[in-house]
């Protein structure tokens, strides 16, 4: 999966460096999210947790010759792989990004990838976009994800209906490569489980009504219906017609329908219902709710974690090769990430940069336990949720 950088690329990088050596003192990360689209209310918490380890880096004054991190963000829409290519493009020629963070949904960011990152030579590290077919993109050892791929996620959505009895199950999914990776993942795991899919439909989002859909679904049958879409678009749009209608009063939710809109949309008309996102319990996770308290923000939100971890890796990295340029860091994200080294937890940057300041090694665990294998991808690790008496009730995390 990841080839080394090109020599060719590499010295663009280079060229481009505001200060020889790779040093500036102003740094410059891009927050590429859907700011708009389907999941835009997703996306506040995500950018404020990546810009929060921004700030500590820089009130450290440890990062690279005390170095400022400024965050730049842009809209990817999630959607619009024109619009996302665009606002990436500017993000490196116009703005002089040294890092990405992102992209969020995994058509932009495979666009992104192969658009513009590629040709730049630049880093993405995204803490949402979870296609499988990211694992085998072209990347040049740029593109790495702290957020698990759905390869894993439609193993472990099986795990959890089978441990609750559930053999049949309707299934939807939003029309893009998100929802047809995770449906195609869930669907083989279930089935090599002993698991019957009754249906497979896609649903387009930005629709008004759902009744045609949710008519086939609930012709097919099941005992719950699965929702491979967005909490802000189509997948709520099903629930609600399928609610209505009476086709299904159980659901089960992958991560893209996580969110507080389950609690104030749906309440306990969805009681029973239950789903998964990555997510851990590991002491960075209990950090990480706390500091986003006391930074205005919901710290159990989705992928507010690997939000954060994704941008603290970037800069660990950068300290780790002496430079802020990509082509420098690039092969510190697998060092930085994992052992050997002192583990670091989220508020611990100052720590960590001052380690490596000092020629030290440090274990990135972060708020999401960070373990990157194989080619820069997440291990993965997941919350397991119910919705009881109205309210998004953790079950067990694994």
């Amino acid at each position: 999966m990841k080839k080394l950088l090109t020599a060719t690329a590499a010295t663009a990088l280079m060229a481009t460096t505001a200060m020889a050596g790779g040093h500036a003192k102003e740094v410059k990360l891009g927050i590429i999210f859907g700011f708009t689209g389907p999941i835009e209310s997703l996306t506040p918490p995500m950018a404020a947790a990546a810009e929060l380890a921004m700030k500590e880096a820089t009130d450290s004054g440890l990062l690279l010759d005390a170095a400022t991190v400024t965050p730049i963000r842009a809209d990817s829409t999630c959607i619009d792989s024109g619009a996302a290519t665009a606002a990436a493009e500017r993000l490196i020629t116009s703005d002089g990004v040294n890092g990405i963070v992102g992209g969020d949904c995994s058509g932009v960011t495979g666009a992104i990838l192969s658009n513009v990152a590629l040709p730049n030579g630049m880093v993405m590290i995204s803490p949402s976009a979870t296609s499988p077919a990211l694992s085998t993109a072209e990347d040049n050892g740029l593109f790495f994800r702290t957020a698990p791929s759905d390869a894993r996620q439609g193993v472990v959505m099986t795990e959890v209906l089978m441990e609750q009895g559930i053999k049949e199950v309707a299934l939807t999914y939003t029309n893009n490569d998100y929802g047809k990776g995770l449906a195609d993942s869930f669907q083989g795991a279930f089935e090599a489980a002993g698991g019957t899919v009754t249906i497979s439909a896609a649903h387009e989002d930005g629709k008004a009504d759902y009744s045609a859909e949710v008519g086939a679904l609930a012709a097919a049958g099941g005992e719950k219906l699965v929702i491979a879409g967005y909490v802000d678009q189509g997948g709520s749009g099903v629930m609600r017609a399928a609610l209505d209608s009476g086709a299904f009063d159980t659901f089960h939710f992958p991560d893209g329908m996580y969110g507080a809109k389950l609690e104030e949309n749906f309440g306990s008309e969805i009681d029973g219902s239950t789903g998964q996102l990555p997510g851990t319990d590991s002491p960075g996770a209990a950090s990480m709710i706390s500091m986003g308290e006391a930074a205005g923000f919901d710290g159990t939100s989705s992928f507010v974690g690997e939000s954060y971890d994704a941008a603290a890796l970037i800069m660990l990295a950068m300290q780790a090769a002496n430079s802020s340029a990509p082509g420098d860091y690039a092969g510190k994200v697998m060092d930085v990430a994992n052992a050997p080294g002192e583990k670091i937890y989220p508020g611990e940057l100052a720590k960590a940069l001052q380690i490596l300041k000092d020629g030290g090694e440090v274990d990135y665990v972060g708020a999401t336990a960070v373990e990157l294998i194989g080619g820069g991808e997440s291990a993965g690790n997941y919350r397991q949720y119910e919705i009881k008496d109205g309210k998004i009730t953790t079950v067990k995390f694994r």
